[in-house]
């Protein structure tokens, strides 16, 4: 083939392959075309934007104006290229023949899960339906057995379908039934289950507030639609607005929780140390694997002194708690100094299940934002006392003292203990 059959074609292909408009479609004539006949023309339809679509959006400048728009992406980057891609044909019925045979095989197989459940289920029936107090411990021991051993078969029958994991990656997935339930909890002790058990025995919460605790719910904090990271500083300006507690449990039923935001790092000035007090406290709320949100009370620090530790507790109620009593037994706002968390857990019978922290420090919109909200302290600034050595003061000796004066001089840059002057500050280099 020769160098200009080798250029041209590519050309020609590119010209064939193109749709010529009608307007210039014509047969070779030597008349011009006559001005009476209308010619048609293309009108470009408007080819829609992919990345307006959450399904196929990619970028994350992209991802960002659709999430402030109010239509976040749904699904991962990698399922969004995929969809962007590919023909838009549903998941179930992409043709490939090994993954239709798959399916084939995932589907016998739950059909065989389901039927071991349905043998199951009329096992609980057939127990529960004997009457009479001999052997009802076993019974009941039995049944419990059974039942859990069901929802374990409910989660095999599901756990390998494709559509259930794409649904749950997209969001999607019903939290009321038991394999999402599943796939959030091993999501969540994946990686940052890890996170708060590092932040609990980093900041001391254990044995500070706690005498042993480990966390079994999922607690996100948001200040402004922002999530805050476990033991993140917030600013006061950013925790004057009220936050937003999320909370995931990973158990069916609905239950009844309550909420407590302990700060751990407030001066006791009388018995030069610090003390707890309890800044939110809300009992009787109602929580199901579904989303809840609860709003807190405004936050703050005290001046120059360390950072608060203001830890967030979700505590499981074995039944409603008296709210009378609460309200008699602890104090609220900033009265309710010396606040024991392991006093309120004995006391009401509750069992800590969900933790998230964060901290507080002074800036300089501190003080405003208490003075905004009435809150006492702003003009408190705390210092530490200076603690003096009872040692008697050590006088020059040795080779130091009688090389002091002005004849050795030139020696000065080898010593650190010259009177009046500091090697460590650089002066004896002056002087030469």
């Amino acid at each position: 083939m020769s160098t200009t059959q080798a250029v041209a074609r590519p050309l020609a292909r590119g010209l064939l392959s193109r749709p010529t408009p009608p307007s210039i479609r014509r047969p070779f004539s030597l008349t011009a075309t006559r001005p009476d006949v209308v010619t048609e023309t293309l009108t470009a339809q408007a080819v829609p934007d992919p990345n307006r679509n959450p399904e196929t959006v990619l970028g994350f400048k992209a991802e960002r104006e659709l999430a402030k728009s109010g239509t976040p992406p749904v699904g991962s980057r990698r399922r969004r290229a995929a969809l962007r891609a590919g023909a838009n044909i549903p998941f179930e019925q992409l043709p490939y023949q090994c993954f239709q045979e798959a399916l084939a095989v995932i589907r016998a197989d739950r059909d065989e899960k389901v039927a071991a459940i349905k043998a199951e289920l009329f096992k609980i029936a057939r127990l529960e339906a004997i009457e009479g107090e001999e052997g009802a411990e076993r019974r009941a021991l039995r049944i419990a057995s059974l039942k859990k051993h069901v929802e374990s078969l409910k989660i095999l029958a599901d756990i390998n379908d494709p559509l259930v994991k794409r649904r749950f990656e997209d969001g999607l997935g019903d939290m009321n039934k038991p394999i999402y339930r599943y796939l959030a909890n091993k999501k969540w002790r994946s990686y940052d289950y890890n996170v708060i058990a590092q932040r609990i025995q980093q900041f001391n919460i254990v044995p500070d507030l706690l005498p042993k605790f480990a966390p079994t719910a999922d607690v996100q904090l948001f200040f402004r639609r922002a999530k805050i990271h476990p033991g993140a500083t917030v600013p006061a300006v950013v925790s004057e607005a009220p936050p937003r507690l999320r909370v995931q449990v990973f158990d069916k039923g609905e239950r009844l929780v309550s909420v407590v935001v302990v700060d751990s790092d407030v001066p006791d000035l009388e018995n030069d140390s610090f003390t707890k007090r309890c800044h939110f406290m809300a009992v009787n709320v109602p929580l199901d694997p579904t989303v809840q949100s609860i709003a807190f009370s405004k936050l703050g620090a005290d001046r120059t002194a360390p950072y608060h530790r203001l830890s967030v507790f979700v505590l499981e109620q074995e039944g409603p708690v008296d709210v009378e009593k609460v309200r008699g037994t602890y104090k609220s706002g900033h009265d309710s100094l010396g606040f024991s968390l392991k006093s309120f857990r004995d006391k009401f019978k509750l069992k800590p299940v969900g933790f998230n922290l964060f901290r507080t420090e002074w800036d300089e919109s501190t003080a405003a934002v208490m003075e905004r909200h009435n809150i006492p302290g702003a003009e408190l600034e705390f210092r530490r006392t200076r603690v003096y050595s009872l040692k008697p003061e050590r006088k020059p000796r040795g080779w130091e003292a009688k090389r002091q004066g002005p004849k050795f001089k030139h020696l000065w840059k080898y010593t650190k203990r010259i009177r009046g002057l500091s090697n460590a500050k650089g002066w004896t280099k002056r002087g030469n």
